[in-house]
């Protein structure tokens, strides 16, 4: 399949993660604080794995969690984009994002999420869009609720209690049809 060619920002650029990137993703997953969230933190054979997969996924759908960076440094702040997971026995396209520490509090996370879930309904044939997000992780909460998504359900994913925050198609088509001048 053809690679999609992934979405800009006014502040980022995302694109297919690299190799090159294992520093920035390993400072990112072996972090303590920022894998709060997830079962344990990654080694760096690990990071690289994770960026293998991401560009198997993408070889496959032509899409997958992208690298952010930032435009004015050229940093890898983290990744953002569209997965799929099975979630109650039914395929749904998943928004996920991971940022490095130093770059939380500053938008990056809801920008690149807002503009992964612009690209998705403007190139895939989606009715609905989901976040899992753990119920006490109040910053991915807000980058979701910033964005437009609303807790739809709940569910066990991975073994952890997940919050499935959703936008539908509709929603979103009226959200961008108000925003027009």
């Amino acid at each position: 399949m053809k690679t999609a060619v992934p979405p800009q920002t006014k502040r980022l650029l995302l694109r297919e993660l690299q190799p090159s990137d294992v520093e920035a993703i390993f400072d990112l997953l072996s972090d303590p604080e920022a894998m709060r969230y997830f079962p344990r933190t990654y080694t760096r054979e690990e990071a690289a794995g994770w960026i293998e997969r991401n560009q198997q996924r993408g070889a496959i759908f032509g899409y997958s969690l992208w690298a952010v960076m930032e435009r004015a440094s050229g940093e890898v702040l983290g990744d953002c984009g569209p997965s799929w997971h099975e979630i109650d026995d039914e395929l749904q396209l998943e928004i996920g994002y991971h940022f490095r520490r130093r770059y939380w509090g500053q938008g990056f996370a809801t920008e690149a999420a807002r503009s992964v879930m612009e690209w998705v309904f403007t190139n895939l044939p989606v009715e609905h869009v989901i976040s899992l997000i753990r119920p006490e992780n109040g910053p991915s909460r807000r980058v979701a609720e910033r964005n437009g998504l609303a807790v739809a359900d709940s569910t066990m994913f991975r073994g952890m209690e997940h919050l499935v925050y959703r936008m539908e198609r509709e929603r979103w088509e009226s959200i961008q049809g108000a925003q027009q001048p």
